[in-house]
């Protein structure tokens, strides 16, 4: 893991395209501006972690639990 020190107002480059600001600092709390293109999906770790679990559930389903779904014809 790399660790940086930055005051409010500095950016960090990842890449060429993303960019992330400290934008304030208030206590144990650090706001963070994040620029990423539109085709990076940006979540705090705790997001991506229930989108990750959720994604594992559906991958698991079985086609007797689809059973009594109508089929609309789209």
């Amino acid at each position: 893991m790399l660790v940086l020190s930055r005051h409010r107002d500095e950016s960090i480059m990842i890449g060429d395209d993303i960019v992330v600001t400290i934008v304030d600092i208030r206590g144990d709390k650090v706001r963070l501006g994040i620029e990423a293109p539109n085709d990076v999906p940006v979540h705090r770790q705790e997001v991506y972690e229930a989108i990750q679990r959720e994604n594992r559930k559906a991958n698991q389903v079985q086609p007797s639990d689809l059973r009594g779904l109508k089929d609309n014809g789209s």
